[in-house]
């Protein structure tokens, strides 16, 4: 079974203990820098990228020693912390990973996006994260760099429909 709903990734997330460090290289690499904020619960600092035109990247960095981010590097060190997919109807592609047996954990709903998280126990050994944007994010940011190019997926792709 598959979801049959429009996908895209949105961006790959790093997770890092010397944010300026790490900042760095993503400048060397010409990255332009359009959001940088704290969690739902200010644990950890997220500050997403774009490269080029549509590429992107976010730094995760913990603002505490008891959170997931700094759980995740004291047992791997930095590097590779999730894929973040931009899902247009989430309960799509939350059904078709479980009627194939794969684990969606932590569910959660925010003022301005929903987001759900595919176990890394999954066989790529890759923490997903589902994402889908509501009213109200883009306003939250004001940039023009908020959404992969300008819009977010199920505007993208209402015209597939």
């Amino acid at each position: 079974m598959t979801h049959g709903t429009p996908i895209r990734v949105e961006h790959t997330g790093i997770a890092v203990a010397d944010f300026d460090a790490a900042e760095s290289v993503l400048q060397v690499l010409g990255a332009r820098k359009y959001v940088d904020d704290t969690g739902p619960d200010d644990g950890f600092r997220w500050a997403g990228y774009v490269i080029g035109d549509a590429s992107r990247l976010e730094l995760v960095t913990p603002l505490s020693d008891d959170n997931f981010i700094q759980t995740f590097l004291d047992r791997h060190g930095p590097g590779l912390h999730h894929v973040t997919f931009e899902v247009a109807d989430m309960d799509a592609v939350i059904d078709a990973c479980e009627a194939n047996d794969l684990a969606v954990v932590d569910r959660a709903e925010y003022d301005t996006y929903e987001e759900a998280f595919l176990s890394p126990a999954n066989p790529t050994g890759v923490l997903f994260q589902f994402m889908r944007y509501r009213d109200g994010y883009a306003e939250k940011y004001d940039s023009p760099d908020t959404y992969v190019n300008g819009m977010p997926v199920r505007e993208a792709f209402a015209d597939e429909d």
